[in-house]
C-alpha cells in the first residue's frame, strides 16, 4: 500500500500587494493499493447496547445485522462481542473466525435485554478485548446504544457518582492513542447525539443514525464495507509553512469527506503542525486547511509542505513516512481569481456544517427565529453543493421552527447526520 497526497488551494493566485490572503487548502490523503495487495485482516469488536428498551424488534434486528456481519468475515479476521446494560460482559472473547454458526448460536444466546445503559464500561471491555488482536490487522469498533449514558449526581460542588459520557470520551481518545477506531449507531431517536459523535470524532471514525430497526443491517453493511477499504493504519499529516504564512487561529483545519469532522491541531516544537487522521481507505479522505499568507516575493513560491506518517499493518511497521511534497501559490501584482470550483465544493461542505451546528446552539439558547434562519441558510448551501437529500431536511426542520413547532429527536438526529455527510437512501 502506498499513500496517495494532493492537494490544491481555493485560489492558486495571490495578490503581492495583500498584506492579508485568505486561502482554502485542501488536502487529499488515500491509500492505494498495488497489484499484490490484499486486504488487510480485520480486527472488528462490536459493543452493543442489550439496555430494557431494546427489547423486541430492535435487538432481533441488531442480531440479524451481526449475523450477516459474521457471515463477511473472512478466513485471519478477527472478532469480540461486548454487551453492556446496567453492567457490561464480553460474549465472545476476542478470537479468530473458525466457526462462524458457534459464534452467532452464542450471540443469540447471551444477548438478553434489561438494565440500564453504562456505555463507558462497555467501551471500555471493547478497548481491552480489541487490543487482543491489533498486530497486523486494521482494527474497529461498531458502538451500538439507544439512549444516553448515566451522568453523576451534582450536590454543590460535589460530584457524586460516575459520569458516564465523560468517561466514554475520554475513553474514545485512549482508543486513538493506540490506534483504535470507534464508529458508533445511535439506534432509535433517544440518543444523545453529542457523545456519540465526538467518540466516533475522536479518532477519526463515523457516526450513524439507525432511525428504524429495519435500517441496521443497512448501517452495519455500510460500515462494514468502509472499514474492509482500509489499507493503512495510525496516519497523521504533517504541516508545515514558510515564513509570512500561517494558520488561522480559530478552528484552522477541518475534515470535510468522507464525513465532517472538525479535527484538532498539534503544534510541533519545530513550528510545524500535526494533525492525526487515523485509518486511510481507499476512497479519499479530504482535509480543509485554513490559512493566511502574508506579502510574499513575485512568481511561484513555496508556501509549505506535506507529508504523511503512517503504519502499515502488512508489513508491521509504523512510523512510515511518504515523500514530502510542496505547495506552491502564484504571487502577482496584477490580481487576476484563478478559482477551483472543486476546492469551493469543499468550502461549502464545511460551511453546511457549521451552519447547522450555529442553529443548534441558538435552539440550546432558546433562540427559535435565529435557529431557523441559519438552518434555512444550511439549506441553500447544501443545494449549492447538490446535497438534496440534506437541504430537504433541513428546510423542514426550518420551517418547524418558523410555524411554531417543536423539533422532534427525530429531527434532531436527522438534522446532525446530514451536517456531517451526504444522507443515505433508505
Amino acid at each position: 500500500m502506498k499513500v496517495q497526497l494532493l492537494w490544491s488551494l481555493n485560489d492558486t493566485n495571490v495578490d503581492a500587494a495583500q498584506l492579508n490572503n485568505q486561502r482554502q487548502l485542501a488536502i487529499s490523503i488515500s491509500a492505494i493499493a498495488g497489484e499484490l495487495d490484499q486486504h488487510l485482516p480485520l480486527n472488528l469488536c462490536l459493543i452493543l447496547d442489550k439496555s430494557g428498551s431494546m427489547h423486541g424488534q430492535p435487538i432481533q434486528t441488531v442480531i440479524q445485522a451481526v449475523e450477516q456481519l459474521l457471515d463477511r468475515l473472512q478466513p485471519g479476521d478477527r472478532i469480540s462481542v461486548v454487551a453492556f446494560a446496567g453492567s457490561a460482559e464480553v460474549i465472545i472473547p476476542n478470537q479468530e473466525i473458525h466457526n462462524v454458526e458457534s459464534i452467532k448460536s452464542q450471540i443469540k444466546k447471551k444477548l438478553n435485554v434489561g438494565g440500564g445503559t453504562v456505555i463507558a464500561e462497555g467501551l471500555q471491555q471493547g478497548i481491552t478485548e480489541l487490543m487482543k488482536g491489533t498486530r497486523g490487522a486494521v482494527s474497529q469498533a461498531f458502538l451500538l446504544t439507544d439512549g444516553h449514558g448515566e451522568s453523576s449526581l451534582k450536590i454543590w460542588k460535589l460530584e457524586i457518582g460516575k459520569d458516564d459520557n465523560k468517561r466514554c470520551l475520554e475513553l474514545a481518545h485512549k482508543a486513538a492513542k493506540i490506534n483504535l477506531t470507534i464508529n458508533t449507531l445511535g439506534f432509535g431517536n433517544s440518543w444523545n447525539q453529542d457523545l456519540l459523535e465526538k467518540i466516533a470524532d475522536a479518532g477519526g471514525g463515523t457516526l450513524a443514525h439507525i432511525e428504524r430497526p429495519e435500517q441496521a443491517v443497512e448501517q452495519f453493511s455500510r460500515l462494514f464495507k468502509r472499514i474492509q477499504s482500509v489499507g493503512l493504519t495510525n496516519a497523521y499529516l504533517l504541516l508545515s509553512l514558510v515564513p509570512n504564512v500561517r494558520l488561522a487561529e480559530l478552528k484552522p483545519i477541518a475534515q470535510v469527506a468522507p464525513d465532517t469532522i472538525e479535527l484538532p491541531v498539534q503544534k510541533e516544537a519545530h513550528g510545524g503542525f500535526v494533525v492525526r487522521l487515523g485509518d486511510l481507505m481507499d476512497v479519499e479522505r479530504v482535509v480543509l486547511a485554513n490559512i493566511y499568507l502574508g506579502q510574499l516575493p513575485e512568481g511561484k513560491q513555496v508556501i509549505g509542505h506535506l507529508q504523511i506518517r503512517y503504519a502499515d499493518p502488512a508489513v508491521n511497521k509504523e512510523g512510515l513516512l511518504s515523500p514530502m511534497i510542496p505547495i506552491y501559490a502564484n504571487v502577482i501584482q496584477t490580481y487576476q481569481p484563478a478559482v477551483d470550483p472543486q476546492v469551493q465544493q469543499s468550502v461549502l461542505t464545511l460551511a453546511k456544517y457549521r451552519q447547522t451546528q450555529l442553529a443548534e446552539v441558538k435552539l440550546q439558547q432558546g433562540d427559535r427565529t435565529g435557529a431557523a434562519t441559519m438552518l434555512q441558510t444550511a439549506a441553500q448551501t447544501a443545494l449549492q453543493i447538490g446535497d438534496t437529500g440534506a437541504a430537504t431536511v433541513l428546510q423542514t426542520s426550518a420551517t418547524r421552527l418558523q410555524a411554531g413547532e417543536q423539533l422532534s429527536e427525530a429531527d434532531l438526529k436527522k438534522t446532525r447526520i446530514v451536517s456531517k455527510t451526504v444522507l443515505q437512501d433508505s
